[in-house]
């Protein structure tokens, strides 16, 4: 790999020329330049696998790639071989295709406890879309969210309850509560305080933290005990912790769920499943008041189902989620002796399930410190690695791991000298920044 050389005057100019054109330079926050190094590639051409090239043609060893949405590989054939048929009959029609039908009832004989599906493009729309259900169902405004799960939605109701809510009406923030993961005095205190006002309870069935014992199920019985839903989230969660999803996994089923990233493996799908009595409100054969639910002109494109149907497919004749969880485990393991080795144990290391590992950067003190993650990422490029997490995928082999933890212990080297004599002097450009902040 040659990824330690300067980038090219061609990607400089492309790069100021996205700025000029896009705000903040990219169509998703998450893969913007102030979450990045200085260092790290303007731009992605190609992938195949868990390999990607940038616009020099350099390669990288890439995590978390997608944002945790293509977690068999780039380029995986299998996938791009139905999407190519499929493409050759069309892709969206004045009425529904048969391949809507084929997906909704694959998906549903996948995860537990969903007896109807709406497929649409991004979670957004899908968690949105619970919402509203769950609203229009209890007849309640209120949302309560999981404080400790970091995002759910694009839309003003939860983009409201972050630093970055400029444009948010203040009527529509006042109308989501959070609470934190496992209190559950927390989540009982906030039903008291809004009594009957609460439609739904939004939330991840894990992220980081597992759930304590009985958890989860608790949860769902105090939602139901004071008349409202319980929507998971499994954005993440879902065709990581099991086939069937978190749900599978813990044996708690909630009233509405969202899936999406894995379900496709990088393709634009997403979906919101449920129990038939609700979702049947945004369908045709009930009395109620109608509810507009995820409609959308390209929320069903044939290509991008045959995606997800290949996908499913793929997860259930292969181990996946297993070798999700063998790579992350060796990636684990590695990370945190080279981390020891150099007596760092407390300042870098990995959280999470081994599927979804991600990595934090301390200070001296224990701190968290944006400067010392951006360090860390910046050296992790010089030695070929692109690692905004250490989300595996199914394509990485263990050869990928063991170049990896190679990296990883040559960046920590760095980082032991930063800590020793300060960050500022290995820095070559600006930390990086949260996303969700006030101003720019």
């Amino acid at each position: 790999m040659t990824a330690a050389l300067p980038t090219s005057d061609l990607a400089q100019r492309l790069q100021r020329r996205a700025h000029e054109l896009i705000p903040g330079g990219a169509h998703t926050y998450a893969k913007g330049d102030d979450q990045f190094p200085a260092n790290a590639p303007p731009f992605i051409v190609r992938g195949q696998g868990c390999h990607a090239w940038d616009i020099d043609g350099r390669e990288y060893i890439e995590y978390g790639m997608g944002l945790r949405a293509v977690t068999l590989g780039h380029a995986f054939a299998p996938v791009v071989e139905a999407v190519t048929r499929q493409l050759q009959h069309g892709v969206n029609f004045t009425r529904p295709a048969p391949i809507e039908q084929e997906c909704a009832q694959t998906l549903l004989s996948t995860v537990p406890g969903a007896e109807m599906v709406k497929f649409c493009k991004d979670g957004s729309h899908a968690v949105d879309g619970a919402v509203r259900l769950a609203r229009a169902a209890t007849g309640r405004d209120g949302v309560a969210i999981c404080a400790d799960h970091p995002f759910f939605s694009t839309g003003d109701w939860f983009i409201g309850t972050s630093e970055m809510n400029a444009g948010i009406p203040a009527a529509t923030r006042r109308l989501v509560h959070a609470f934190p993961y496992n209190d559950r005095a927390a989540l009982q205190a906030l039903f008291a305080d809004h009594p009957g006002q609460i439609a739904c309870v939004v939330m991840e069935a894990a992220r980081i933290d597992e759930p304590d014992v009985g958890y989860l199920q608790w949860v769902k019985d105090t939602v139901h005990a004071h008349g409202a839903l319980l929507v998971f989230d499994e954005m993440i969660t879902g065709f990581r912790w099991h086939l069937g999803g978190a749900q599978a996994e813990y044996g708690v089923t909630a009233d509405l769920t969202t899936y999406g990233k894995a379900l496709a493996n990088g393709f634009s799908v997403s979906a919101l499943a449920g129990r038939r009595e609700l979702m049947r409100l945004g369908g045709l054969d009930h009395d109620r008041e109608r509810v507009f639910l995820l409609s959308t002109t390209h929320g069903a494109q044939t290509h991008e189902l045959a995606a997800a149907i290949a996908t499913m497919r793929f997860y259930r004749e292969h181990p996946v989620i297993e070798t999700l969880q063998a790579r992350g485990q060796r990636l684990r393991e590695g990370v945190t002796q080279a981390s020891a080795a150099l007596g760092l144990g407390r300042q870098v290391g990995v959280v999470s399930r081994d599927c979804n590992l991600l990595f934090y950067t301390r200070d001296a003190q224990g701190q968290p410190s944006q400067p010392l993650r951006t360090l860390f990422m910046q050296e992790l490029v010089r030695h070929g690695i692109l690692a905004p997490s250490f989300v595996v995928s199914w394509s990485h082999s263990e050869a990928d791991i063991d170049r990896t933890i190679d990296a990883v212990a040559r960046a920590l080297q760095v980082y032991r000298q930063a800590l020793d004599g300060g960050v500022e002097r290995f820095l070559q450009g600006p930390a990086v920044q949260p996303v969700f902040r006030r101003f720019a």
